[in-house]
């Protein structure tokens, strides 16, 4: 009898060890935290991977902050603050040539494409770019990616932005839609969900994609200090896997699917109005489909930069990006 009680009492602390060792370590978690330059609907694929669960899937405790402009991400990033910076691929380039001993280096992309789209004032039954010309047009600020963009598909189709529109730049970028809504401007260069939400109401009509027209360039990306890179392999491969989830998961759902999955995110923001912007995001293929940044998209954004008189020098791609990850989890 003493023996049955003594191989029971035995199973039992067998199974007890087991079910808290089992508890310790399917429980625990890695903390990553990522500061998000902005919060837009343009970064749809990484609210999926939040509301979806993918990061938790992954075993990947996601600390997400939104900072507000690029230069207090980058400073977020490279003061230790956060451990990922969600930004434009420009500011990496920026850090390169102040002599960074410890540079920001680009792993994963999220759009692949500008966000921004050209609103007319007038509704034109058919929109060329010629329409521009002697208008007054309401840009976003200097110095910025947009602005870049902007003036870049301007020369493009063979417009000076300089001589000829009345090229307004001088407004901060969160007054520029009502600038335009009261009475500033024949076109204007506007991001979603404000462009879409224009057209609704009446107050612009969308005639071009900036994004479209300027072709793949790495828009957003997730980047990390070399140092981080080097020493957390793992947890930025689990993290990549989640964003790859998220990105095919994007790809495939309904728009009002994907609008039902991020809303939240987004306070006073219809789904109905969410969706539209998936939508256009998704049909112009603003969204990466892969976190791979291409070596064509780096070149464009230099060209891009270097066209505005914003490029502090040529960076090789090899210089500043390291798709070792994006490739071992896409492969």
């Amino acid at each position: 009898m003493k023996v049955i009680k003594k191989a029971a009492l035995l199973l039992l602390s067998l199974v007890l060890f087991i079910s808290i060792s089992a508890c310790s370590f399917g429980g625990s978690k890695d903390t990553i935290r990522v500061s998000e330059v902005t919060r837009s609907i343009f970064y749809a694929p990484l609210y999926v991977a939040i509301s979806q669960g993918f990061f938790e899937d992954e075993g990947i405790n996601l600390e997400l902050t939104t900072t507000w402009g690029g230069d207090n991400t980058m400073t977020s990033l490279l003061s230790g603050g956060a451990d990922i910076a969600l930004v434009g691929a420009e500011t990496s380039i920026y850090v390169y040539a102040q002599g960074a001993t410890d540079p920001a280096i680009n792993f994963a992309q999220l759009t692949q494409a500008d966000g921004t789209f050209l609103v007319s004032r007038e509704k034109l039954d058919s929109f060329d770019w010629d329409d521009l010309k002697g208008s007054t047009f309401l840009g976003q600020r200097t110095g910025g990616m947009p602005q870049m963009v902007g003036e870049h598909v301007l020369r493009k189709h063979g417009i000076d932005p300089r001589n000829d529109l009345n090229l307004i730049q001088n407004i901060d970028f969160g007054n520029i839609p009502s600038a335009f809504a009261s009475g500033t401007g024949d076109f204007v260069q506007l991001f979603e969900p404000q462009a879409t939400l224009f057209e609704n109401e009446g107050i612009g009509h969308i005639v071009a994609s900036f994004g479209t027209e300027s072709g793949s360039v790495p828009y957003t990306v997730f980047m990390a200090k070399q140092s981080y890179m080097g020493s957390e392999v793992d947890k930025l491969e689990a993290f990549t896997r989640a964003l790859y989830k998220a990105q095919q998961w994007v790809g495939e759902q309904p728009v009002e699917v994907v609008a039902e999955a991020i809303v939240d995110f987004f306070e006073d923001t219809d789904v109905e109005l969410v969706a539209q912007v998936v939508d256009r995001y998704r049909s112009q293929g603003s969204y990466a489909t892969s976190p791979l940044v291409q070596p064509q998209a780096w070149d464009n954004l230099q060209l891009i930069m270097d066209e505005a008189g914003e490029l502090p020098q040529q960076v090789d791609y090899t210089e500043l990006v390291d798709t070792t990850i994006a490739e071992s989890v896409t492969n």
